[in-house]
């Protein structure tokens, strides 16, 4: 029976990539000495973004250093020169990019349904978010929406001690489940389902049908892979696939 449903953030319940790339158009926009065309810049800083964030997600650097780093990369190709204090370039990312991201943000329409859908069943599962994110940001992005009701729990690798996919077997003790009694859903092939099928979770796709990483199509999956195209299908993905808690 399904006990834990954990949710991944970003591309699942929030369009991270959609906030992100609008708000690298906007500075690269406003940047008269840009050194390449504005879609380079952009894909730039998505490059820039993932790289550190690794860095971030194995202990390499504080969640503000990544973001330093990302900026200090990214300022030349800008044609800004590059703060040596740490304090300028804080100021950089929160007037120039963190105000801009956080108006970007945008919940994707089927995710207040789903967790409605799923909240008043009568033995439902617990519901859980389950995010690589910095537990500030990513708590702030559940508020906005009024979305933090709705979990009994937001594991990140603060609380956890390590990111996904290390992260599944902790967030199941945290929840005090076992992982046959887990699904994870979200919209990463690899990292949301594949790593969590062999953590002994049951994964679920989203398939939103556009790759989180490239933004070109979506990949294509095994077919023992369970997929749905939108949240509003969980709950009856859930119902065929061992059943709810009881």
């Amino acid at each position: 029976m399904t006990d834990v449903v954990f949710f991944d953030l970003d591309g699942t319940l929030v369009d991270h990539r959609s906030a992100v790339l609008e708000t690298i158009g906007r500075i690269v926009q406003a940047a008269p000495d840009a050194t390449a065309p504005p879609q380079e810049l952009v894909a730039l800083w998505w490059t820039l973004e993932a790289r550190h964030m690794r860095e971030y997600l194995a202990g390499q650097c504080s969640f503000a250093e990544h973001h330093r780093r990302r900026v200090r990369s990214f300022l030349p190709a800008l044609g800004e020169p590059v703060p040596e204090s740490p304090r300028l370039l804080d100021a950089w990312i929160a007037d120039r990019y963190l105000s801009a991201f956080e108006e970007s943000w945008r919940c994707y329409p089927d995710v207040r349904p789903c967790l409605e859908a799923l909240q008043g069943l009568p033995q439902g599962p617990r519901l859980a978010v389950l995010t690589n994110g910095d537990p500030g940001q990513q708590r702030a992005k559940l508020a906005r929406f009024g979305l933090l009701e709705y979990f009994d729990a937001v594991l990140t690798p603060a609380e956890l001690g390590a990111a996904k996919p290390a992260a599944y077997a902790a967030a199941c003790r945290w929840m005090g489940t076992e992982p046959e009694r887990a699904v994870n859903v979200g919209d990463m092939l690899e990292s949301d389902v594949n790593a969590a099928a062999r953590a002994g979770l049951s994964g679920i796709w989203l398939d939103r049908g556009i790759d989180f990483v490239t933004g070109g199509p979506s990949p294509t999956a095994d077919e023992t892979v369970l997929r749905i195209e939108q949240l509003t299908d969980l709950p009856g993905q859930l119902a065929g696939l061992h059943g709810l808690r009881g």
